[in-house]
């Protein structure tokens, strides 16, 4: 490849050395929506007026588009990754390869070009550690970040691993338990043994994976046997002297203890005749010790010296009140969810259950209520949750019943700031409510199927402790999750009510384009009823009730309320402001009967949070319905992202003089 000779002399030149270069990028952000296609069609007019050919991959929430062949790679001159995502970079190994945030190929695409010139090939083994720090390094810290995207990105790789092992663990107790003084017990050899043997699997595996797919977000491959050896590590508590391991908390530790240490072995600098055994044997050799060895030596000590203590602390309250001991129980059962603090609470009521077993009450009422409460607060409040949550929910619900903590795992990984606090209430009120009820459990075990067995004394006040307490954490959950989040309601008294005003009037009195000359824009979704020249709302929460409203005029709302609740949840995991005066509010809901969507104007713009610091003046709202609609919101997003990367198209959006203008010109959207 020629080398770089100096600056471009201007567009359609070839570059630095007047060669036309043949460039392939990739792009992709953490909701594979609008940014993913900004970036792309950045890349795409920047190379065509630099005078380079370009082809672009996209991976967003439809899957990946446009797709890199191997001729494709094999004949390119460099390579561009935009990206906050993981992007497996092993397909490019012996490439001149530029890894930045996405952010970056929407705002400095030009540079991103002349910088790819000039990148270091690619010799295989680096991958998401790089991309982690360009990552961090664009997004300046704020937002989430390479923590929040590595933690989601254990969680998603746990959740099948606790479904399928509490599933198969629920079902073999249920069809082939007994209730005996040492708990639900399934006699050896049995079939529904080898089910419940397979269950467990799952389970153990389950703290691993959560650590081992963290750490391979932060550092790639390398990482991930470290991560998941010392995942095994944290949740074997006989290695370091604990009657209990360290749970799931002990695994999110180890998955980022292991992924920066990747980081930093990978910072050194070796002779060239080491470089191919670095990412497959001296890496993870090094950084499995290093981690194994520290948790034993150095985490491990206090984990084993909390769970002693804590045990004696417990028995020293025998003779406290049974609401205090209640309380105090449930709280610890709640916590950690099979960590040491929760297999301290459990074990001393184990260890009570022939003398006091009101003691085993107190934890059989609180051990289903974490998988209870959040399986509830998916059903309470849908729209806060994706579909894989509200499908991990279900799952929840079931473990739940069967007392199985575990289940509500990948909802506490994924927001321990909210979840524990949530579950730590509710197990606090159902272990009160057992403890005051006297509530006898005469089996080391939890949940509803403990007295469907007829191993609880006291039934209905057992249901009732293990129901307010799923109620107290459900309902905290959603109010934990709204914290931070525009209230819909607020914004009723500011509105400028559909169909009066000026502006709003404006929309009704157009006329509209003849029958059969009516330009059909975006699938027909967006119709002139739903365009509305200019806004008047000043701040996004008000402007998001204000175009809900406007989305109610193609008579596709069903509630307006839950609209404006779903798009102001969606809001909570990330500003929808694209940048370049842009925002594009959407929401999968069942508030809508049928895909809709409206387009309106802000004359002084209004602050989205858009990464370029820019103010919204071109607001879209979609939204479609949970059922029959499947991606149509993302084929949307990803046609509008496209086109509004024109500034001549943005220009004429400003523009235009009435709805039926603003409709001509938005019929370009192909």
């Amino acid at each position: 490849m020629t080398s770089p000779a100096g600056p471009p002399e201007g567009a359609g030149s070839g570059g630095h050395d007047g060669r036309r270069l043949r460039l392939i990028a990739v792009t992709a952000c953490p909701t594979g929506i609008a940014h993913t296609y900004m970036a792309a069609e950045k890349l795409a007019q920047a190379a065509e007026a630099l005078g380079h050919r370009i082809k672009v991959e996209t991976q967003g929430s439809i899957g990946a588009e446009n797709v890199l062949t191997d001729s494709d790679i094999s004949q390119a001159d460099a390579v561009i990754i935009a990206a906050d995502t993981e992007v497996d970079r092993g397909r490019f190994a012996g490439k001149p390869l530029l890894a930045v945030a996405v952010a970056e190929g929407i705002h400095h695409p030009e540079q991103l070009i002349e910088r790819a010139r000039q990148a270091p090939v690619y010799r295989g083994g680096g991958g998401a550690g790089a991309a982690g720090a360009a990552m961090a390094a664009a997004v300046g810290g704020k937002g989430r970040g390479i923590t929040y995207k590595a933690l989601m990105n254990g969680v998603s790789y746990m959740i099948p691993f606790v479904v399928v092992g509490g599933l198969l663990i629920a079902v073999s107790l249920a069809l082939g338990g007994h209730a005996t003084s040492h708990g639900l017990v399934i006699p050896e050899g049995s079939f529904w043994k080898h089910v419940n043997d397979i269950g467990v699997i799952g389970f153990t595996l389950m703290v691993p994976v959560l650590s081992g797919y963290i750490a391979y977000a932060i550092a790639d491959r390398p990482a991930l046997v470290p991560g998941m050896i010392g995942g095994w590590i944290a949740n074997t508590g006989a290695l370091y002297g604990s009657k209990s391991g360290a749970g799931f908390i002990g695994a999110i530790v180890t998955g980022f203890l292991a992924g920066y240490t990747v980081l930093w072995i990978k910072r050194v600098r070796v002779p060239r005749f080491v470089q191919p055994i670095m990412p497959i044997i001296v890496i993870p050799v090094l950084a499995t010790s290093a981690v194994g060895l520290f948790f034993v030596y150095v985490l491990g000590k206090p984990i084993a010296w909390v769970f002693e203590h804590l045990t004696d602390w417990l028995g020293g309250l025998t003779g406290a009140s049974a609401a205090v001991l209640g309380v105090l129980i449930g709280l610890m059962i709640a916590f950690d969810m099979g960590g040491p603090v929760n297999k301290t609470a459990f074990l001393f009521g184990a260890g009570l259950v022939s003398k006091n077993p009101e003691v085993m009450g107190m934890c059989a009422a609180a051990i289903p209520v974490p998988p209870l409460g959040q399986g509830l607060a998916t059903l309470l409040r849908r729209q806060m949750f994706d579909e894989q949550e509200r499908e991990t929910g279900l799952a929840a619900l079931f473990m739940g019943f069967f007392g199985i903590t575990e289940g509500a795992i990948p909802f506490a990984a994924a927001r321990p700031a909210r979840v524990i606090p949530a579950n730590m209430a509710g197990g606090a009120a159902a272990g009160a409510i057992a403890g005051l009820a006297g509530v006898k459990d005469r089996v080391p075990h939890g949940g509803p199927i403990v007295a469907v067995l007829g191993a609880v004394a006291g039934v209905p006040m057992f249901l009732v402790a293990m129901a307010m307490g799923a109620a107290v954490t459900g309902l905290l959950t959603v109010t934990l999750m709204s914290l931070g989040r525009p209230r819909p309601g607020l914004a009723r008294g500011i509105m400028a009510p559909v169909g009066s005003g000026a502006q709003v009037g404006s929309v009704a009195v157009v006329p509209l384009p003849e029958a059969g000359h009516r330009p059909e824009v975006l699938s027909g979704y967006l119709t002139e009823r739903t365009v509305r020249p200019f806004l008047a709302a000043d701040h996004k929460e008000t402007a998001i009730r204000e175009m809900a409203g406007l989305l109610g005029e193609s008579g596709a709302v069903r509630d307006e309320d839950a609209l404006v609740s779903a798009v102001l949840a969606r809001e909570g995991l990330g500003t929808t402001g694209l940048g370049e005066e842009i925002a594009i509010p959407h929401a999968k809901t069942d508030a809508v009967g049928a895909p809709v969507v409206g387009f309106a104007r802000s004359a002084e713009g209004i602050e989205w949070g858009s990464m370029d610091g820019t103010r919204a003046r071109l607001i879209f709202m979609i939204a479609v319905p949970e059922a029959g609609a499947e991606n149509e919101h993302l084929r949307i997003l990803a046609l509008l992202s496209r086109r509004l990367m024109d500034r001549g198209f943005r220009e004429r959006l400003l523009m235009a003089s009435d709805p039926g203008e603003v409709m001509r010109v938005l019929a370009e959207v192909r």
